[in-house]
């Protein structure tokens, strides 16, 4: 076995287009409120959070449902073909709204619809790939999104600085969006998709059409088997084998791994969130020099995303989560006593790295421990606890900020989160590549 990177960089575009809108959308989207209709902070706030409590509610249950869509297309890409246009077409409209009840109406659509896309665009990675080579097509999959936060950030500024209204940044947006639907669609074909060459052969066909009903017949068998055996058997253990189908110790592996993706996500959010905040009150720089600063620590992770992904390969994914979480602790710890920019800026940057090794891991073990009907709900567990980290994290720390008016608490509250991620991943004994499929990978 070996990485389809042609597949996996064609797969990539799916994140490539949800990282691009969402960095176009959470850089102009405040500064439309505020200058248009005169809003709060804290009321703009609350509109950016929108896009969190959707991934919260929707994003596992419509993981649960593509597990159970049967298509000619496959289990994610009717989703996808459906959901993306759509939030493509909405996102074109953003900048033209100039009304309150309009810009809302707008916002919410926009966010409702991508909580119905983006988990099955994720899951379509573990789909199609060979559980052992997950890690290093991660890392090609954040790679895409990464180039997507670029093009946000830099074909999209340079867009907002000739068109002040912003509608040429999120046209261009729009465009890509649309591109990268046409690439998944063109280049993407599920295992579970109808196969080509069904027109010419109608004996393709009908195989395919007979292995679906006996995919669905067999459902169907397990779920009535389920069903007879749940008079013997408590809530509890009815709601264990119809939602993770897993043995105790994997089970106990998974929620393990979903706290700690809870805590590095928390630390991970109140940086990202307050670090413009920090510098001006901390270190006494603008606000742009912040950001430029936070910037490096993005570039590195980008730039170190498919290094992450095969040292995960190599080493094992929870020994290179460990290695991330430890290095980002102690690359932080000193954050706390140093106010040198330049030093500050290369402790970042090394913590991209680190940040790396943990991100592109953590997802590749959640959905190894998924059967192959169960990667779509897997994928939704990983996104209502790393959305809810985003949700809680931010107001965690801003009220204790509050209570102390002390934004230098900010490092302090990040490395408690990645230590508390560090020891709740020491519980974890599951989620590697099996023996078996590492050693298909060797040959």
């Amino acid at each position: 076995m070996k990485l389809d990177y042609r597949k996996t960089f064609f797969i990539g575009f799916g994140f490539l287009a949800s990282s691009l809108a969402w960095s176009l959308y959470n850089a102009y989207v405040p500064t439309m409120l505020e200058e248009r209709f005169a809003l709060s902070t804290t009321v703009i706030g609350t509109v950016m959070t929108i896009d969190n409590f959707f991934g919260l509610i929707f994003q596992p249950a419509v993981g649960v449902l593509s597990d159970r869509t049967h298509s000619r297309f496959g289990h994610r890409m009717p989703w996808i073909m459906i959901g993306l246009p759509i939030c493509a077409i909405l996102f074109a409209i953003i900048p033209m709204m100039y009304t309150l009840a309009g810009m809302m109406a707008i916002l919410i659509g926009f966010n409702f619809v991508m909580s119905l896309w983006r988990s099955p665009v994720i899951a379509l990675m573990p789909d199609v790939t060979p559980r052992p080579l997950r890690s290093k097509a991660n890392g090609v999959i954040n790679l895409m999104g990464g180039i997507g936060s670029i093009l946000a950030f830099f074909v999209g500024g340079e867009l907002s600085k000739r068109d002040p209204t912003n509608e040429s940044a999120f046209l261009m947006g729009t465009i890509i969006m649309l591109i990268s639907l046409v690439m998944l669609v063109v280049f993407i074909r599920e295992p579970s998709a109808l196969p080509r060459g069904y027109k010419k052969d109608p004996a393709i066909l009908a195989a395919w059409q007979d292995q679906r009903r006996k995919r669905i017949d067999e459902q169907h068998r397990i779920k009535m088997e389920a069903k007879a055996n749940s008079k013997h058997m408590s809530r509890w253990e009815i709601l264990k084998a119809e939602l993770f189908a897993l043995s105790p110790g994997e089970l106990r592996s998974l929620v393990f791994i979903l706290i700690a993706i809870f805590f590095w996500f928390s630390g991970f959010n109140a940086i990202e969130t307050f670090f413009t905040l920090y510098a001006v009150n901390v270190l006494d720089l603008s606000a742009g020099a912040g950001t430029q600063m936070l910037t490096v620590f993005s570039l590195a992770f980008v730039a170190f995303a498919i290094p992450a992904g095969i040292i995960g390969s190599k080493i094992g994914r929870k020994r290179t989560i460990l290695i991330g979480l430890a290095g980002l602790t102690l690359v932080f710890v000193p954050i706390l006593f140093l106010e040198n920019q330049l030093i500050l800026t290369v402790l970042l940057a090394i913590g991209g790295l680190f940040w790396a090794c943990v991100n592109i891991n953590s997802l590749p073990m959640v959905v190894e421990l998924a059967t192959k009907d169960k990667i779509g709900s897997f994928t939704g567990y990983y996104y209502f606890f790393s959305f809810s980290a985003a949700i809680l994290a931010p107001i965690t720390f801003g009220a204790i900020r509050d209570l102390t008016d002390n934004y230098s608490l900010l490092f302090v509250f990040s490395c408690t989160a990645f230590f508390l991620a560090f020891i709740s991943m020491l519980f974890v004994k599951h989620g590697e590549v099996s023996p078996e499929d590492a050693a298909a990978v060797k040959s």
